[in-house]
């Protein structure tokens, strides 16, 4: 045991850690600060750190990493969502429940071209530790390479192609096999979808459980939109970023899919999607 005389030394010995700590996170702080313009210094909370990847006007989008278990952002339905909230309903539609969307049913024969999109969201309760949802629907739909709605824009309001339904399996997944959308004026390339506790009740818009969106990174955009029948998209993804479009403008950190693929294979977008109840 120390006695009373070890004390003084003791006290110099602490005083003399507390200046050589000081001294290190001084020395951290100067080095910090002479590499600011080269690397960056700022901690992962720093205001102005963007966790969607981008960097406003013509900035490259990148997939975002979390493993927090969080709900899917609530996102607007759009004008077009045939569900049965404005008058039209897809979801009444025989063969609705489908996993390749590309072409109409129940009478129309249009197909939508374009290239091939493969579309995987994972389901997952936040109510439950984020457990893998199986039983549950997804009504998916978004506009054609023209960026044309089915059922509402000029020349396809016959056609009911690029909407469709699927039940997740025991993985929480569901598959869509579609095509890139394209890009209109004002809007970041998005996918829209519903999420309904089950088949049986996702019938009308009144009973879903969510309402969201899925975003692109900006890379395979602009490799799609570099080939023949998306012309039209190269000049408005030119003029909308991230951080203007009314909908992506406060984050995609939960809303931005994981792209894999090519223009001549095609590509595979996932997402993991927060759900509560």
């Amino acid at each position: 045991m120390s006695s009373h005389h070890d004390r003084p030394r003791l006290a110099r010995d602490l005083e003399a850690l507390g200046a050589l700590t000081r001294r290190r996170q001084f020395l951290q702080l100067l080095a910090c600060a002479s590499l600011v313009p080269l690397l960056g210094c700022a901690s992962e909370d720093s205001p102005g750190a963007s966790a969607d990847g981008d960097q406003g006007d013509g900035g490259t989008s990148t997939t975002p990493t979390t493993d927090s278990c969080a709900k899917i952002p609530e996102e607007t339905a759009g004008p077009y969502p045939a569900d049965g909230s404005n008058g039209v309903n897809a979801l009444a539609l025989s063969g609705i429940v489908r996993s390749d969307i590309r072409s109409s049913i129940a009478g129309a024969s249009a197909t939508a071209e374009g290239i091939t999109l493969t579309v995987e969201l994972t389901l997952v309760n936040v109510d439950d530790g984020c457990r893998k949802s199986a039983g549950y629907a997804v009504y998916l739909w978004h506009c054609d390479r023209e960026g044309r709605y089915s059922l509402y824009s000029a020349g396809v309001t016959e056609q009911n192609y690029l909407r469709g339904v699927q039940e997740s399996d025991e993985e929480g997944t569901v598959t869509f096999t579609t095509i890139f959308p394209g890009c209109y004026a004002g809007r970041m390339p998005h996918i829209h979808f519903e999420v309904y506790s089950s088949l049986d009740v996702a019938i009308d818009a009144k009973n879903k459980l969510a309402t969201s969106q899925l975003a692109f990174p900006l890379a395979p955009c602009n490799e799609v939109f570099a080939t023949s029948g998306y012309e039209a998209s190269v000049a408005n993804l030119s003029a909308i970023s991230f951080s203007s479009d009314n909908v992506f403008r406060d984050g995609t950190e939960l809303q931005l899919a994981n792209v894999t693929g090519g223009v001549e294979a095609g590509y595979v977008a996932t997402l993991t999607v927060g759900v509560s109840g």
